[in-house]
């Protein structure tokens, strides 16, 4: 029988064979293909993913938007691990209209209770009024009776619930969460429960990693 001889390139194309996808997560899906959620888990959805695909980072069952996939274990801890934080940025719908001084109370920082039962004064963020939702392809529910305003967040730090807890610690529950970015990879006109694959250099360079090979 004749052996079969692997030559080093032939090694290395089997070694990067890596994959990455952005999902529009919808609302009731959590962020993981197993588990006992009684929700739908992303193995519900129409998709050949490679083998070893998993969630990077996460977004909780009632949140939407942005969520990156990829069958590379290594970009996970670059992405989140890294020493130079990478900023997200969120669609948030609130009860209330937002005061300027609300809003300057968010941009420097909010004491909030994390997990553990510590107390953690955020980092000064960026917080804006998003008045055009167009920009961000969102329907908004105008059946609504009660007063709401949405805002636009970005965060370089992502405590468990934090986006949440920080608007009810100044009195405003979160309605609708919605993650619109990572960096400069953007979820764009992506409709919800949709999957689009990206380029590994175009990933990467929109998420400002430059090394990760």
């Amino acid at each position: 029988m004749d052996s079969i001889k692997l030559t080093d390139s032939t090694c290395k194309m089997s070694a990067i064979n890596h994959r990455y996808f952005i999902l529009h997560k919808p609302t009731n899906m959590v962020s993981q293909f197993t588990g006992n959620d009684k929700v739908r888990q992303l193995s519900a959805l129409s998709y050949e993913f490679p083998e070893g695909t998993h969630a990077i980072g996460r977004l909780d069952s009632d949140s939407e938007g942005l969520l990156l996939l990829s069958n590379n274990k290594k970009v996970t801890r670059l992405l989140f691990k890294s020493k130079v934080p990478h900023k997200r940025t969120y669609l948030v719908k609130v009860r209330y209209q937002v005061s300027e001084e609300t809003l300057q109370q968010l941009r420097t920082g909010v004491r909030i209770r994390i997990r553990g039962g510590a107390d953690w004064v955020t980092s000064p963020c960026e917080v804006q009024l998003a008045d055009d939702l167009s920009k961000y392809h969102v329907t908004d529910e105008k059946h609504e009776y009660s007063p709401y305003c949405w805002l636009l967040m970005s965060l370089t730090e992502g405590k468990y619930h934090q986006v949440r807890k920080m608007v009810f610690a100044l009195g405003h529950r979160c309605k609708r969460l919605i993650r619109v970015a990572i960096e400069d990879l953007m979820l764009d006109d992506l409709p919800p429960g949709h999957i689009k694959e990206i380029a590994e250099d175009d990933f990467f360079r929109r998420l400002k990693i430059k090394e990760y090979t």
